[in-house]
């Protein structure tokens, strides 16, 4: 999986005042949890631009104090009217502690439904993943190939390896849905007929 680099330092007071102080000076306040003990810490606003802003998932290699740690970031908090970024959970990883994480699905081939004028249409975008974080996968994988006109792809024909999906396996990732324009060529020729 991708990694990003970023450092931040350790923050002495924990507060509003002092998390006020640092959002002014462009830091983010962090905390870091999963170790021995959280850490709080401050980090550069900037920084977290290519872990958030961006439809794929990463790793995040925090380098504080010297020392260094791979995390992942497990929850945002954004201003409701500027969107500036006031709060990161951090979750510290170990080789041998399973995480779950939400990696994205990306579609593969060409359907021949949507070919003949279906539509094409995606209800999950991303999927729950459970691994290890040397398996955990940068995306999904679904073929829709041989989806034509009428067919979908559940979350249980997708195969895992070295993971856990732990959505319902019921769940629909993509269908072929008939378009207008193909329902009404199907009626127009039923009348033909």
């Amino acid at each position: 999986m991708k990694t990003i680099a970023i450092s931040g330092s350790p923050r002495e007071n924990v507060g509003k005042r002092d998390a006020k102080e640092l959002r002014y000076e462009g830091k983010v306040p962090a905390v870091l949890y999963g170790g021995p003990e959280q850490q709080h810490l401050a980090i550069v606003a900037t920084e977290f631009k290519e872990a958030i802003f961006t439809p794929e998932v990463s790793f995040i290699e925090l380098t504080v104090g010297g020392k260094t740690c791979k995390a992942i970031i497990k929850d945002l908090q954004f201003h409701p009217l500027t969107d500036q970024l006031l709060h990161v959970d951090l979750l510290q990883l170990f080789d041998d502690k399973e995480i779950t994480m939400e990696i994205p699905v990306r579609l593969v081939g060409v359907s021949p439904g949507v070919k003949m004028g279906g539509k094409l249409i995606q209800k999950l975008r991303k999927l729950r993943i459970k691994a290890l974080p040397k398996n955990m996968p940068q995306t999904i994988d679904v073929s829709i190939e041989k989806l034509e006109v009428g067919n979908l792809s559940r979350v249980r024909d997708v195969k895992a390896e070295n993971f856990i999906i732990t959505n319902t396996p019921e769940d629909t990732i993509v269908s072929v849905a008939m378009s207008r324009a193909l329902k009404q060529a199907e009626q127009e020729a039923a009348k033909g007929k």
